[in-house]
């Protein structure tokens, strides 16, 4: 007689399909990538072109450019016309360099610079150290202070996806009773650029390491705001400025653990007026996990700060609790469409 079958086997191979698209999808990402570093949504904007033009511009093979054509349409990037050109596609217009949505830096960052350190994660998963420093040699973000090209990437980076999340930020917080705003670790300033955008009397400020603070001087002054915005350079482990309404903070607690955290925090307290407030722009982890993009995506979060600075995605409890600590009081959270949570904090 044959062995029994278990039952999960069957049940487990109806899921196979699902299972190898994720998997090559990871893979995929990497033609993605491609597609951005030789700027082929730009060279496409104006119109349907065929491989062969495609390739002149870009010094490319043409066979093995209009394979990786073939592939970004069937990822939707593009679309494959009857007369063997290719049109840009609705999603692959967020991979031009030249739009307010685009996604072309945050692509390269995450596909080129973090793919070698993503091949570590067992490394990570297995020690608890950074894979980053495995991979680099560098632990933290001490490579942007020594490495000026990996520094502008990953500042276009934080631009691209911070833009995307800026606009959600504005049409979600009600930003009225505030005159001076200070963004801590705001990067080229893209963040608060479209909160004063919006608030045509508040000024602001953007406080970050000097390698993020010569990126904001062109960035403001391109948006036409380099007169209401101060720029300062400094490090939120020792002070950060004083003598604001509203301070914001995006993406930045969920790099630390809780003792380095609470410092930033604390820091925060000692700068803020009592009748200030605090913003954490964050991605609230769930306290139970299931199949979702939403989850998927804190997930990834969540893994890629362990292969990185060595923080974590917190929950809304231990967002209270960090807080709590340092002098604050977690209170209200605010949900946005991208997945992002505006948590208002006040002093306690």
């Amino acid at each position: 007689m044959p062995p029994p079958q278990d039952a999960s086997i069957g049940d487990g191979l109806g899921k196979a399909p699902g299972l190898m698209a994720l998997i090559n999808a990871g893979t995929m990402t990497q033609a993605i990538c491609v597609a951005a570093e030789l700027r082929i949504p730009d060279l496409l904007a104006n119109g349907p072109k065929d491989a062969r033009e495609l390739a002149q511009a870009t010094g490319s093979h043409a066979p093995s450019l209009h394979r990786l054509l073939r592939a970004l349409a069937s990822l939707d990037l593009c679309e494959e016309r009857d007369d063997g050109a290719f049109a840009l596609g609705a999603m692959g217009t967020l991979l031009r360099s030249d739009t307010p949505t685009s996604l072309r830096s945050w692509t390269i960052w995450c596909t080129s610079y973090m793919w070698p350190v993503w091949g570590n994660l067992r490394h990570s998963v297995r020690t608890g150290e950074s894979s980053q420093k495995l991979t680099t040699g560098i632990d933290g973000f001490e490579q942007l202070e020594r490495d000026p090209v990996t520094a502008a990437a990953f500042n276009d980076a934080m631009v691209d996806l911070t833009r995307l999340i800026a606009n959600e930020v504005v049409r979600t917080y009600d930003f009225s009773g505030t005159d001076r705003i200070v963004d801590i670790g705001g990067g080229e300033g893209a963040l608060v650029a479209v909160v004063l955008k919006t608030h045509s009397g508040m000024r602001g400020v953007v406080f970050d390491r000097p390698h993020a603070i010569e990126g904001a001087k062109t960035y403001l002054a391109n948006e036409g705001l380099a007169e209401r915005c101060d720029l300062i350079a400094g490090d939120f482990f020792e002070s950060v400025p004083g003598a604001a309404d509203t301070y914001l903070l995006k993406n930045i607690i969920h790099d630390w653990n809780d003792e380095r955290s609470a410092i930033i925090l604390c820091n925060c307290r000692k700068a803020i007026p009592e009748h200030g407030r605090l913003l954490l722009l964050e991605q609230i982890m769930p306290s139970r996990l299931q199949a979702s993009s939403p989850h998927r995506a804190v997930a990834w979060a969540d893994l890629t700060m362990l292969l990185g600075p060595g923080g974590f995605q917190r929950t809304e409890t231990a967002f209270g609790a960090l807080l709590a600590s340092s002098g604050f009081r977690l209170a209200r959270t605010i949900e946005t469409s991208l997945g992002y949570s505006i948590i208002e904090c006040v002093p306690r």
